[in-house]
């Protein structure tokens, strides 16, 4: 746009303010004929965080902004076209509104992609492989993604909002690629990046809902501590109608089987848990041997078979398969004497505990106290000669 015609446009989109936001308008033109772009450019994004210019955004964004746009940060560009995309609606009816989105985003990324703005391309760029994630093109996605990635790659140091857009789409690919531990991994990664009070309500417990199922399906996470310490969590509390799959979350940590037995009616609620059914009973079961192998002091986890049947209600003939299965995971280290049917172990997974389980390591330590000292009564009792000697 001709720099002369600004003033009228400005004036224009004042008049289609609301009458409390006419004012900001002044600013922008004051600060547009002084050349304060620094300023400008945080005036625009702080009223582009405002519902009422949702309206306004995308006139703004490519008649004004557009026009000083290699003036200003790039990274905070992309900021202000992603809130302007937001309200891109696509003229051809039988089209998406997406299909423009994708359009607009591919023009705005293409448009920061020089050395000196790489952050602000890569911002760009997952919101590019965002949308056609949208419109089912994740192969497309996925090299946008792979494209990101190796750029972030080469930066020591980054905008955490560059992060968090990263980790966050990338967390989307992995959920629709139904590859539970990634998105898992993600997911936290991206939460990591963000104040979780940005969040709405309704984001936090939908996060955290996919997390809790990820995590349970999956059949390489057998660890759910730096979940059950994130707070995203406490949004499945009660009264959520979903506060069960808190407890369950709990429950597995504790490998407690009569408490997965009365939530297991629950199950039938998520497609994904009811179809890996099975698959969850052994996972409580490994859960269960875990935490009986972890409740007993080291020199005491020389068990039989019977004795692990009977602590963790599992079936005597499927111990040993179960012990395998462990030891395969890595959950627990030692050996299996197949002959006595005796399983020595000498090493479990560390794990996040439970108040209850911090109590049984308290009187482990306790008992272990105890018979330090008893050792040491009984040496000073045996051995008076050879010091008084």
């Amino acid at each position: 746009m001709d720099p002369e015609e600004i003033p009228n446009f400005l004036a224009e989109q004042r008049e289609a303010a609301p009458d409390d936001l006419q004012h900001i308008f002044l600013t922008l033109e004051d600060q547009w004929e002084r050349k304060l772009w620094h300023q400008l450019t945080d005036s625009l994004l702080e009223y582009f965080s405002l519902d009422q210019s949702r309206p306004q955004r995308l006139p703004i964004f490519n008649t004004f902004i557009l026009s000083f746009a290699d003036k200003i940060n790039q990274l905070k560009l992309v900021s202000l076209g992603l809130q302007a995309s937001t309200q891109c609606k696509e003229t051809d009816k039988n089209a998406s509104d997406d299909q423009d989105r994708l359009t607009f985003l591919s023009s705005l990324a293409a448009k920061v992609d020089k050395p000196e703005s790489q952050d602000a391309f890569i911002y760009a760029t997952v919101e590019v492989a965002s949308v056609k994630l949208r419109l089912s093109d994740a192969s497309s996605a996925r090299k946008d993604l792979d494209k990101a990635e190796s750029i972030l790659d080469t930066f020591d140091s980054v905008e955490t909002v560059v992060h968090a857009a990263f980790y966050r789409v990338n967390a989307d690919y992995y959920q629709v690629q139904s590859s539970f531990a990634s998105y898992y991994k993600n997911a936290l990664l991206y939460l990591a990046c963000i104040d979780i009070n940005s969040l709405s309500a309704a984001e936090q417990q939908q996060r955290a809902y996919t997390l809790s199922i990820a995590a349970l399906v999956s059949d390489t996470i057998y660890n759910f501590g730096e979940l059950l310490l994130h707070p995203i969590l406490n949004s499945l509390s009660p009264p959520n109608s979903n506060s069960w799959l808190r407890d369950l979350l709990f429950a597995f940590n504790r490998g407690d089987l009569a408490s997965y037995d009365a939530l297991s009616n629950n199950l039938s609620r998520d497609p994904l848990l009811k179809q890996n059914a099975h698959f969850l009973h052994q996972k409580i079961s490994l859960a269960a041997l875990t935490e009986t192998v972890f409740k007993r002091p080291p020199h005491d986890r020389a068990m039989t078979f019977g004795t692990i049947s009977h602590e963790t209600k599992v079936p005597s003939d499927q111990i040993e398969h179960l012990i395998m299965k462990a030891l395969s995971l890595g959950l627990l280290r030692g050996s299996i004497d197949q002959v006595a049917e005796v399983a020595r172990i000498n090493w479990v997974q560390p794990k996040v505990l439970e108040r209850t389980q911090i109590d049984g390591m308290r009187m482990r330590l306790k008992e272990w106290d105890s018979s330090v000292n008893n050792l040491g009564h009984w040496i000073e009792g045996v051995g008076k000669d050879v010091w008084a000697a």
